[in-house]
């Protein structure tokens, strides 16, 4: 009896992890489902952070310039950071975002602009010494802030949209616990669109940990992350395996709950994933995870998402490469990319 009962059990576990085994083997193959049809007319832009390019011991106002200059980018995502514009309590210091804001104003460069406590590059929080053991006192400050911010830049015509906080709801860098919730950035979003109701709000996420719909449905831009390979120990590289139906399921998926709105790539792979920090590495170990080859490809895939624009994410890292490396094909291949505004097809495109 005891054995029959045994294999009973054991039949029926057998059943479950087939069941397990085709369910997951059927969303693997709905998510690589092939696309052929890509957004050649999808908008490139670029991220900057001064701060990012301070650590790789570039001038980063140099950097900046070589961007808009060089590059001659039409779009691109700058960042209020709260540790650069309140150094001293209660004064605030905003002479850095002015002059790039006034240089992208100058030749008509599209903005967005990204504000709160968590914000692009690490440590991801930005807080003030003095703001981070009261969260009551830290709340109230960061508002005040955003409230000088919005009011000095909201004339600024070529500032097209304000992002509050970045990625508020994925548990990732170095943060105060607690420091960015949902109360948090509703108040945020509150207080931006009664000071300035003209321009939209995005809010984003992780294009592959997250599952949008919090940062969507407050936002009304949503922008998502989109990267390939990355590195985890103990797994070393990897790459997701994920095709760009992965992202239309997505966003369909937000249309239905969260309301129709326009999704964006707010940050989109061009730099190395790698097991150390980039300037710890020699260029063939960066190169593994993103090199010329890569950003064409990571382009191709991010226009088969159907997605209308795509901000990357290395530009530092690319002139870090051609002025202190002596390595320029990662810029002349962005320069390639703008100078065209799209990537012609290419035979090892995913």
């Amino acid at each position: 009896m005891n054995i029959q009962i045994a294999k009973k059990f054991l039949k029926i576990i057998g059943q479950i992890i087939s069941s397990i085994f085709i369910f997951l083997l059927f969303i693997f193959l709905v998510f690589n489902w092939p696309i052929i049809n890509r957004n050649e007319q999808m908008k490139i832009g670029v991220a900057f952070s001064p701060v990012f390019s301070r650590s790789l011991g570039l001038n980063w106002r140099e950097n900046y310039l070589a961007i808009l200059e060089d590059l001659r980018v039409n779009k691109i995502r700058l960042v209020a950071y709260w540790t650069e514009i309140e150094k001293e309590k209660g004064v605030y210091d905003f002479s850095d975002l002015d002059w790039q804001l006034n240089e992208a104003r100058k030749r008509g460069v599209e903005v967005i602009l990204a504000f709160g406590i968590k914000v692009p590059r690490w440590p991801e929080c930005f807080i003030p010494e003095f703001y981070k053991q009261n969260k009551q006192e830290r709340e109230i400050a960061i508002l005040k802030m955003e409230k000088e911010l919005i009011a000095r830049y909201r004339d600024y015509k070529n500032i097209k949209i304000w992002q509050v906080e970045n990625e508020p709801f994925l548990p990732f860098g170095d943060c105060v616990e607690g420091a960015v919730d949902g109360k948090l950035v509703d108040k945020e979003i509150t207080q931006t669109k009664s000071l300035d109701p003209t321009r939209p709000i995005m809010v984003t996420d992780s294009g592959e940990l997250s599952l949008w719909i919090a940062a969507a449905k407050r936002s009304d831009i949503f922008g998502t992350t989109l990267y390939r390979v990355i590195h985890k120990k103990p797994l070393g590289y990897f790459t997701y395996p994920l095709g760009p139906a992965f992202f239309k399921i997505k966003a369909s998926l937000v249309h239905l709950l969260a309301g129709e709105k326009k999704i964006i790539i707010s940050e989109l792979q061009a730099e190395p994933w790698g097991p150390t920090w980039i300037t710890e590495m020699p260029i063939e170990e960066q190169y593994k995870s993103m090199n010329p080859q890569k950003l064409e490809d990571i382009i191709i895939y991010a226009q088969k998402t159907g997605f209308s624009e795509a901000y990357l994410w290395g530009a530092e890292w690319w002139y870090w490469l051609k002025i202190k490396q002596n390595r320029p094909e990662m810029w002349d291949t962005a320069q390639k990319i703008f100078s065209q505004d799209k990537i012609a097809p290419i035979t090892s495109s995913p």
